[in-house]
């Protein structure tokens, strides 16, 4: 076969695998689409994995139905969508503790995170305030590490176990700022909120929906904010970032992601139906109002941030000797 007919060929191949992804979208859904949530329902990943559904019920006109699959910390919900075929009919409605953070705490993880998984869109995140006991003399990042060095050894942390996103942001920053604390670890975050409103811990870091009301009751404190910048529901809470700490950043975030191999006709079509929701003024005041950012990251901004997420959080799970 000489030079220009092997061309032929292969441009014949490309435009059938661009017109068989084409009417595979076009047929896309067809029937029921399971959404697989990795923790119990009534969390922030259920309740947007359940707008997500009603969503896409209600422009593609077919079913999608929300199942949790609990335990392991999201590990084998995550699992079971990397053995699912990757043909749109099982997604994964993701959050950072599975898919970026447990990938540098657990030993012999069951998938990767980058390989394994197509981004579709990253729905929202939100920021936390890392907040103290009233008792605590610190209102900000400078007073309270004057705290801690005053009480070495005595100052304790919270957060919902070994290896989540509380423990891991809460050491980057004692590694920025070039601190010492003591992690106590909790089974989830009203156990860790309880101890802390009741001063048998100094800090922790609370979701700002959760912390704005503790503020305002005056049973809790806030030295800052981990977003990148001030949110408008608390416009007045300064960032961590801006008091000396540049470039700290801390989210907690949910997304929709599919088994790897998926076609990508079917990941831009459910991206096109969610990202078009979304920029809604109704949804976009819904997500405001819980203290997230509504996100229009594109699959591949997604996978990107995923990928940066993960590095950034394995550097910090290796620095304080984070295992699981």
């Amino acid at each position: 076969m000489n030079i220009k007919n092997r061309f032929f060929v292969f441009n014949f191949f490309i435009a059938l695998y661009a017109w068989s992804s084409l009417c595979v979208a076009q047929n896309y859904p067809n029937r029921t689409t399971k959404i697989i949530v990795p923790f119990v329902a009534g969390g922030p990943t259920d309740v947007q994995a359940r707008w997500a559904a009603q969503q896409l019920n209600m422009v593609l006109g077919q079913t999608y139905i929300v199942e949790n699959r609990v335990g392991g910390g999201g590990v084998p919900g995550v699992e079971s969508v990397v053995k699912s075929p990757a043909d749109g009919y099982t997604l994964l409605a993701g959050n950072p503790g599975p898919l970026t953070v447990a990938p540098g705490v657990k030993a012999n993880m069951p998938y990767q995170t980058s390989k394994d998984l197509a981004p579709i869109m990253l729905i929202a995140r939100t920021a936390s305030c890392l907040s103290v006991h009233p008792s605590v003399p610190a209102n900000n990042v400078k007073e309270f590490v004057a705290y801690v060095n005053a009480n070495p050894g005595k100052v304790n942390y919270g957060s919902p176990g070994v290896g989540t996103v509380g423990h891991l942001s809460i050491e980057l920053f004692a590694t920025q700022a070039g601190i010492k604390i003591n992690h106590i670890p909790y089974k989830g975050a009203a156990q860790f909120q309880n101890d802390l409103i009741a001063g048998h811990i100094q800090l922790a870091q609370i979701q700002l929906a959760n912390c704005i009301p503790l503020l305002k009751q005056g049973k809790i404190k806030t030295i800052g904010l981990t977003a990148d910048k001030r949110n408008a529901l608390a416009p007045e809470i300064p960032t961590i970032a801006e008091q000396g700490l540049p470039g700290f950043q801390s989210y907690n975030w949910n997304g929709l992601l599919a088994p790897a191999g998926t076609p990508s006709a079917i990941i831009d079509k459910l991206h096109s139906v969610l990202s078009k929701q979304l920029a809604s003024k109704e949804n976009q005041q819904l997500f405001i109002s819980q203290g997230f950012e509504p996100s229009n990251f594109t699959p591949e901004e997604f996978a990107n941030f995923i990928l940066l997420e993960t590095e950034k959080w394995a550097k910090i799970a290796k620095q304080a000797d984070i295992k699981e």
